[in-house]
């Protein structure tokens, strides 16, 4: 008998359908970073801790670089900066509790100022939401007024159309900051959903053009 234990890949896994063929498995966490490359997302602005430790973990072996700030604030402020000089999306990822309302200030920052945010806050597990539980906090409640929009995943399943209509969010109409909160076994559970880039938003309308009527009355302002 072996000693030896066997080590979870930390890259998808791959199994046959009943029609042959392939079909990747992967986790929330793999899924969520896949998504991020999908929106040519660079650099990841963040500060780990132990509700985002499954996202971490995908971090260290995908294509995105990571830049490590010394606090939560510091984190949004970085991406807000790189929003500014870019022109593209802030990713930012923090942990729970009091992770996540470190944070409060650039977000609400993001939001004065129109800059185009995808903010990650870690969450307790599913099972533990609204149960008190260890560093966990409303996040939703809390953002609610300094956001364009904010989700809270509950099937791993909508997790690529979450990020991808976080993005679409975030850089159409007056840009701001979205703010997605991620449990922490949304992270861990697998699934072999299809990666897409669909979203489905159909309340959210943005006018192309401006309205003539409000034209005239701004050029012929008595």
């Amino acid at each position: 008998m072996s000693n030896q234990k066997s080590m979870a890949s930390p890259h998808p896994s791959v199994h046959q359908t009943k029609e042959s063929q392939p079909l990747i498995t992967r986790s929330g966490s793999q899924l969520l970073v896949e998504a991020l490359q999908q929106e040519d997302v660079d650099f990841i602005f963040g500060y780990p801790g132990g509700a985002v430790l499954p996202l971490y973990d995908t971090f260290y072996d995908g294509k995105i670089k990571h830049i490590l700030a010394r606090h939560e604030q510091g984190a949004t402020h970085a991406a807000e900066g790189y929003a500014r000089v870019s022109g593209k999306t802030g990713v930012v990822v923090v942990t729970s509790g009091p992770g996540a309302t470190n944070a409060i200030t650039g977000i609400t920052d993001a939001y004065s100022d129109s800059l185009p945010l995808v903010v990650f806050t870690g969450q307790v597990a599913t099972p533990g939401i609204g149960k008190d539980a260890f560093q966990e906090a409303d996040l939703l409640s809390m953002t609610t007024p300094i956001t364009k929009h904010n989700y809270q995943v509950k099937k791993i399943e909508d997790i690529p159309r979450i990020v991808h209509e976080a993005f679409h969010l975030a850089n159409t109409g007056r840009k701001g900051p979205v703010v997605i909160d991620f449990p922490k076994d949304m992270g861990v559970l697998k699934t072999d959903v299809e990666l897409t880039k669909d979203i489905n938003i159909p309340g959210y309308e943005v006018n192309s053009s401006p309205n003539k009527e409000d034209i005239n009355k701004l050029i012929y302002y008595d």
